[in-house]
């Protein structure tokens, strides 16, 4: 009689679901459970599988070539492979058993680490994924189905094993990586898989996570435990023809359909192989290769599958390194499978690049894309990164994209982001279509829950009822396996679940925009509520790239003004395209943020060392160019100096000149011997001559600054703008505005504070600073305040700061004659562990808002901490300049290579070092060399000219050495090939060839306060027509070109008329 008294799935549920869970695992029960049946046959003994090995030298990667003409040793299973970072080529001699006829044949190679497959002849294959049970993928299918002639033909496969696990060598996920680790080969064996049962176990493992996901109020959760329970009963492992009946239990469970009413996941696969992090770039190439040759595999055996990758940079280096398998991907880009996205060079850091970076990032990327695979993308792709600038939206809209992926805003640790579908609004109105995953992951393993979290996260799901799904091993390159390309063919219609279908990103946007119900829209920046340290760890990278950002600015200001002033000169595009990949990949989301191992910090400063050199040697032919008929080739030879001015305001600057000794110099600074001339009046786009003789240059005359102690005891600096008095310990006590005839500190306080805070992150070491970190701090006085230099055009006072027992500051505090400007200097000797170093200004300033600058503009955050989103932004990014500004005054805070700012209340801190320990054990380690100011200003912000000032602090003016006397009168006009007028809220920023069209110039403006403008474009060029561009130089409309005037000083002009925060591009068709 059948016992129906009780059913212990219903009445003891976790019973069941533990005996179930205790079916699938390996283990104790693997000899009795599904485990024991998932092969029909196994071999792994001579002469069936032999193996030899060559180790390459040092951390050396030779390719194929190289690697096939070794002498090669047997090694067996068993075998070791290391160090860390280490290659070792495996050559695999293969026969096929007797007992393998019919079947399809596949060979387990398990080397502990990864490694890419290579044919006898040359060719890359698929890549392995050893070692790692989590994202294991060791097997290689030898033929689908053995002949009888397969039986005796030797096959001969090469394994390049790269001594790295998928996330890098080290002890824990983020740790520095291990020098010694490694790798035992413990699997090589030819096998037969039971499909059947591997199939069986994929059903089991799809209803248990049903169950545990489903709410216990749907009777599809119970009737998903039901069926696994049954499926288990019906099992024998000593009858594998019992699994049939399993799965007829199972197949009658995944007929039933879902509505057409279920929720829409889009899937896609990719494998977000992060450029540089825990493995140099070097290793990047092979993960390329090796993750993508994989994918190809799988389009071939999945028709349905797609898969996306972004990051031209990645495409390039296939396209050198692997010839043979770019056109592999070439082909599956044409048959829709293979889907380039993105549209930049790389997944940039959007916090630390300027603006002008982010246009090469899609400049090179879109233009990569049209050149190798006739696309251009329309969906924004960056997953993970730390925070999205407010100006993206206008980028990517005039980068020809549309639409914007993320899902890094789950990571926020204070607020619950509260959108998933929604239109993101810029600074200047651009909005773009963006979706974060509600599955909150980019590396989806394609398992029931996280398709269910897909409905159950949604936050506007009563907008849209459609999601994207982005599946695959990632971070560390691999991403789908086949594993997860068969679940989801089994859950893609199924009761209890949402429907799931293959589909390109860009076709899944396009759908919400046709049918989703009045989205809702967020304005402004997409603040990052977490890794608020990579603002400031690795200082010595941001300050290359800070410099070289501004360098490459000159040598194309300055190549394109001498290529279109008729001096025979070739604009060096080659070149400059070579050089704006190199600091572009170096912006790359895990780089610049300084979150990356050692290794990559070694690869990144010899770049940057490239780049400086070569964009200086271009800068120097530039200049030759345009001056050979003034300049002189030595400083000492010189009776005068040219001053070229880069930014689009007239200046007057102190330039300190290396080398020159002369009896008109009227200072030389003390601690390097410079000579100190004033370059007075240095019209914006253009130059001045500036004589050495004391009679040469009456213009430049100043009212001298001086230094002297008041009867407190403080130096005083003082200029005819004003008075700043330094206490004993090196900190601003006062800073006195003579105009405004105001007190810039606040009172009873002071400014230029040192502080030291323990900066312990709960675990993302170099990424994070928590806001428990300000409750732990300590002030740093100084001692030895000392008179430096006393005028009469720069005074300066030195003294040191000890930091902890080891590490030490020195501090040079210098006020010129001809600004307001307050400016430090800094040289760290830095050795601390797990501490952040800040310095503080408490300013007379009362406002509940603080100015920091972003790419193309500005944001303002608070300084109050009413609300958690307040309280959130505790530390902030901003490019170069920070402003506190009340009703009719204010003060900025500059800086050459900070980012990190904080502002509570009166008290602004700039961040300038840390010292976390993972993943580089050696972050900051060492001798830094930095400057900030200071820049009282009459006026708010947006009535100041500290835009102007922020510009002038990092772009100095270029120094040229001339005969004075061989100066025409009109030398000044050598460089006014362009100006701006008429709009002192708009920024001339950019000025360079265009890209395909060699008699066209390229200038890109912005407005920078947020209000409209129209300005007026003047240029004594050959201008024969202007049109308007988007950032790829694409024609939007025609501008027209006014003659000449009598007012106009012979010079053409282009009125242009600007929107709040607008990013202009003009293209000029210049004849010569």
């Amino acid at each position: 009689m059948k016992d129906t008294s009780m059913s212990s799935v219903q009445k003891h549920p976790s019973i069941s679901k533990g005996r179930i869970q205790a079916f699938l695992q390996e283990g104790q029960w693997e000899d009795v459970n599904i485990n024991s049946v998932l092969y029909d046959a196994r071999v792994s003994a001579e002469p069936y599988v032999r193996m030899e090995a060559w180790s390459a030298p040092d951390q050396s990667r030779p390719g194929f070539a190289q690697a096939a003409q070794q002498t090669y040793s047997a090694i067996s299973v068993g075998h070791t492979f290391g160090n860390s970072w280490t290659t070792h080529w495996v050559r695999v001699r293969l026969r096929i058993p007797k007992e393998m006829e019919g079947r399809q044949v596949r060979f387990l190679f398990d080397p502990g680490c990864e490694a890419m497959v290579w044919t006898a002849d040359g060719e890359p294959v698929q890549g392995i994924t050893g070692g790692e049970k989590s994202c294991l993928h060791v097997d290689h299918i030898l033929t689908n189905k053995a002949t009888a002639a397969d039986m005796g033909e030797e096959r001969v496969l090469l394994y390049e094993v790269a001594c790295n696990h998928m996330f890098g060598n080290g002890a824990f996920i983020i740790g520095p990586p291990e020098p010694s680790r490694e790798f035992k080969l413990t699997q090589a064996e030819l096998v037969v898989m039971n499909t059947q049962a591997w199939a069986m176990k994929m059903d089991l493992n799809i209803l248990l996570d049903m169950y545990n996901t489903l709410p216990k109020s749907q009777p599809r959760a119970w009737e998903a435990l039901h069926t696994a329970n049954a499926m288990v009963n019906a099992f024998d492992a000593d009858d594998t023809k019992t699994i049939d009946a399993a799965l007829a239990i199972s197949n009658g469970f995944f007929a039933q359909k879902g509505g057409e009413a279920n929720h829409q996941v889009f899937a896609i696969g990719n494998c977000h192989i992060d450029t540089a992090w825990l493995w140099p770039y070097d290793e990047t190439k092979r993960k390329i290769a090796r993750s993508w040759s994989t994918q190809v595999d799988y389009m071939d055996r999945y028709p349905e599958y797609k898969f996306a990758a972004s990051q031209a940079q990645q495409f390039e280096w296939l396209r050198v390194l692997y010839p043979t398998l770019f056109k592999r991907v070439q082909d599956k880009v044409k048959t829709g499978q293979f889907i380039p996205i993105g549209g930049t060079w790389i997944e940039m850091d959007c916090n630390i690049p300027s603006g002008e970076s982010l246009v090469r990032q899609f400049l090179l990327g879109q233009r990569f894309f049209q050149k190798h695979f006739a696309v251009r993308t329309d969906v924004f792709w960056l997953p993970d990164t730390f925070g999205y600038s407010s100006q993206l939206p206008q980028i990517v809209r005039l980068a020809g994209a549309k639409y914007f992926f993320t899902q890094k805003l789950s990571w926020n640790n204070l607020n619950v982001f509260p959108h998933t579908t929604f239109r993101w609004i810029g600074l200047d109105g651009s909005n773009v279509l963006t979706h974060m995953a509600p599955a909150n992951t980019y590396t989806a393993t394609a398992v029931a829950r996280e398709v269910i979290a897909s409905v159950g996260r949604h936050k506007d799901i009563a907008y849209t009822n459609e999601s994207l799904y982005l599946y695959g091993n990632g971070d560390g390159g691999g991403g789908p396996l086949e594993t997860m390309l068969d679940r989801l063919e089994r859950m893609k219609d199924v009761d209890g679940l949402p429907r799931i279908k293959h589909e390109d990103p860009s076709k899944f946007y396009s759908h919400v925009e046709k049918t989703s119900k009045g989205l809702v829209s967020w304005k402004g920046e997409l603040y990052l509520e977490f890794h608020r340290g990579t603002y400031t760890s690795q200082a010595k990278t941001k300050k290359f790239n800070r410099q070289c950002e501004l360098l490459l600015r000159d040598v194309e200001m300055l190549s394109a003004l001498a290529k279109v002033g008729a001096f025979g000169f070739e604009y060096p595009a080659t070149e400059l395209e070579r050089l704006w990949q190199i600091v572009c990949l170096n912006q790359f989301h895990d780089v610049i943020p300084g979150t990356s191992i050692g290794m990559v910090y070694k690869d990144t400063d010899r770049m940057y060392a490239d780049v400086v050199a070569s964009a200086t040697g271009l800068k120097q032919n530039a200049l030759v160019a345009l001056f050979n008929n003034v300049s002189v080739d030595a400083v000492d030879a010189a009776s005068g100096m040219l001053f070229v001015n880069t930014t689009m305001w007239p200046r007057t600057d102190v330039v300190a000149v290396g080398g020159l000794a002369h009896d008109g110099v009227q200072q030389f600074r003390k601690h390097d011997g410079a000579a100190l001339v004033v370059a007075a009046s240095v019209p914006g786009l253009a130059t001045k001559a500036v004589g050495l003789d004391a009679n040469a240059n009456a213009s430049a005359d100043v009212v001298p600054v001086s230094v002297f102690s008041d009867s407190r005891g403080n130096v005083v600096l003082e200029n005819l703008y004003v008075v700043a008095r330094i206490n004993t310990q090196g900190q601003l006590v006062s800073l006195w505005d003579k105009a405004s005839e105001r007190e810039v500190v606040a009172d009873g306080q002071r400014a230029n504070v040192f502080q030291l805070q323990e900066d312990m992150p709960i675990l993302w070491d170099a990424w994070d600073i928590e806001i428990y970190s300000n409750e732990k701090k300590k002030d740093l006085p100084g001692s030895g305040v000392t008179v430096v230099d006393e005028g009469p055009l720069v005074a300066s006072v030195s003294f040191e700061v000890a930091i902890g027992k080891q590490s030490t500051l020195r501090q040079v505090v210098s006020l010129s004659a001809t600004s307001p400007r307050l400016d430090f200097a800094c040289d760290v000797d830095w050795h601390e562990n797990h501490k952040c170093l800040r310095v503080a200004f408490a300013w007379d300033i009362h406002s509940d808002v603080a100015t920091y600058e972003t790419q193309f503009g500005v944001e303002r955050r608070p300084t109050h901490r009413n609300t958690s989103w307040d309280m959130a932004k505790f530390e902030v990014c901003a490019q170069r300049f920070a402003d506190l500004s009340e009703y009719g005054y204010g003060v900025a805070l500059l800086n050459d290579c900070k980012y990190g700012y904080s502002t509570l209340a009166n008290t602004m801190c700039l961040t300038l070092l840390r010292s976390p320990k993972a993943p580089d054990e050696n972050c900051d380690m060492g001798n830094h060399s930095f400057r900030y100011a200071v820049y009282p200003h009459k006026g708010a912000f947006d009535e100041s000219d500290v835009l102007q000032e922020a510009y002038k602090f990092n772009v100095p003016l270029v120094s040229v050495p001339i005969d004075y006397s061989a100066v025409q009168a009109g030398l000044s006009a050598v460089m006014a090939g362009l100006s701006l007028s008429g709009a002192p809220n708009v920024v001339l920023d950019t000025v360079k060839m265009a890209e395909d069209s060699p008699s066209c110039l390229v200038v890109r403006m912005y407005e920078a306060h947020g209000g409209h403008a129209r300005a007026s474009l003047a240029t004594r060029l050959n201008v024969t027509a202007a049109e308007k561009t988007n950032i790829l130089e694409e024609k939007i409309e025609a501008l027209k070109v006014v003659p000449p005037t009598a007012s106009s000083k012979g010079c053409k002009s282009i009125d242009i008329r600007f929107k709040p925060f607008e990013i202009i591009t003009v293209k000029l068709v210049v004849k010569q």
